[in-house]
């Protein structure tokens, strides 16, 4: 299985976790939500749900809605086939949100977890936020390290290119520094007063709360 393919099936099981869904509402949602997923297509799509089916972790399922079914026959269609997600899915899927490892970290893969941190256990969502902030602040000390060595033989345009490539890693940086002080503030007043108001996963969230500030796109080309 490629990285590629990884990402999207994580994607796909995340999203039906929510609510069963029809092809096109899948496609729908991971342009929507999941901006990473923009350039894809329907022949990406279909394959990974067959893949999926196959595994046992997704059943296909008529449409439900009579109207829809009606319409279907009278224009000589098939109706919309449903996915939904089985328990060896659900299952599936809550193994892939506890993986820490490095492919979290990457900018790709890290966008599609982030997306579903809702559903993740806090002790994983720090241990994926410390780890893509490792991997990005390894990157921005390369790309110092660059062009402190290039900057004599650049161009004024090819030089600006590199700084902004340079500001947009330490644009995340800084971003993430809040996510996981936020989370260490949420974790530590849960423990001093122990309130019942967590999500679904059983943990607190803690997205910082501050009114100017917008998270950038992990996926940005520039903070490559």
């Amino acid at each position: 299985m490629s990285r590629r393919s990884g990402i999207l099936e994580f994607a796909v099981l995340g999203l039906l976790r929510e609510a069963p869904m029809h092809g096109y509402e899948l496609r729908k949602r991971l342009n929507t939500s999941l901006g990473i997923f923009r350039a894809f297509s329907y022949g990406t799509l279909y394959p990974c749900l067959k893949t999926l089916v196959a595994s046992g972790w997704l059943i296909e399922e008529p449409g439900s809605a009579p109207e829809e079914a009606l319409a279907s026959s009278l224009a000589g269609r098939r109706a919309k086939i449903v996915y939904r997600l089985t328990p060896e899915g659900k299952e599936h899927f809550e193994e892939l949100l506890s993986h820490t490892g490095p492919d979290a970290w990457e900018d790709e893969h890290f966008a599609a977890r982030f997306a579903f941190f809702g559903q993740t256990e806090r002790e994983v969502r720090m241990r994926v936020l410390e780890g893509r902030r490792s991997r990005l602040e390894e990157r921005l000390e390369k790309m110092r390290a660059s062009l402190a060595r290039t900057r004599e033989r650049l161009d004024d345009y090819t030089l600006e290119l590199q700084r902004h490539g340079m500001e947009s890693v330490e644009r995340e940086v800084r971003w993430l520094n809040e996510l996981i002080e936020s989370e260490r503030a949420g974790r530590d007043q849960r423990s001093d007063i122990d309130a019942p108001h967590d999500n679904d996963s059983g943990e607190t969230g803690g997205l910082p709360r501050h009114g100017g500030s917008t998270r950038p796109d992990p996926s940005d080309d520039t903070a490559k």
